[in-house]
């Protein structure tokens, strides 16, 4: 394949990244590649050219807050196809991701030959999980995450970025410094967000966004060398 497709990878260890620019290249020979270690960095690469194909992401890379980081890449560009990469294999949070708006889960510990074939599947516009019989016929939500996934889907790309920032335990006045807007929007953004959240207080909107972690993260680096 040489087609000139311009892929982003987001993995706060570099040796991830290079293995995966690595590997891909070899089968997009013609591709642009750009890298992120952070959610922070993520967002200032896409706002600077948000012309991507695929993105790579880390479940568990600073800022991602869990599932809560793909919620908001999701919100802010819909047009993205986006592939979690992590070093869990876990069922539950491979249906999680897919139903949260993922394209599709590739495990850290894959063999080189099926990153490469899950990159192109990706591409062509396919969904891709290690074992397609993890989907096959389960629900993959429990519980309340339906009414999570409607609810945090109606908040907007702003209201996402206020809740991920209040379950960092960040003040209203950090937030508005983080964001370059004023307390008084901050407070209305909050006030949104607890009304579209059904909860009374921020602390119930925490513990409510705190669900999108996953039970497993990532930890070091795994199978992703040639």
């Amino acid at each position: 394949m040489s087609e000139r497709h311009h892929l982003l990878i987001a993995d706060d260890h570099p040796l991830v990244r290079q293995a995966l620019v690595q590997a891909i290249q070899s089968e997009l020979s013609a591709a642009r590649f750009s890298e992120a270690a952070s959610l922070e960095e993520t967002l200032a690469l896409l706002d600077a050219d948000s012309e991507v194909d695929l993105l790579l992401l880390d479940l568990n890379m600073p800022g991602m807050q869990g599932f809560s980081g793909l919620f908001y890449l999701r919100s802010a560009y819909p047009h993205i196809a986006i592939v979690m990469i992590s070093a869990t294999e876990d069922e539950t949070a491979i249906r999680r991701a897919m139903d949260y708006g993922a394209a599709g889960f590739i495990p850290k510990s894959a063999p080189i030959d099926t990153i490469r074939a899950a990159i192109r599947a990706l591409l062509r516009g396919e969904r891709w999980v290690p074992d397609p019989s993890t989907l096959d016929g389960k629900p993959g939500r429990l519980g309340g995450d339906a009414r999570l996934a409607a609810q945090l889907n109606s908040l907007t790309r702003q209201q996402l970025r206020v809740l991920m920032l209040l379950t960092e335990g960040k003040l209203n006045k950090q937030i508005a410094y983080e964001l370059s807007i004023t307390e008084a929007t901050v407070k209305a953004h909050v006030s949104a967000i607890l009304q579209k959240l059904d909860v009374s207080s921020r602390t119930q909107a925490v513990i409510l966004a705190q669900r999108l972690k996953p039970d497993e993260l990532d930890s070091g680096v795994t199978g992703a060398s040639d």
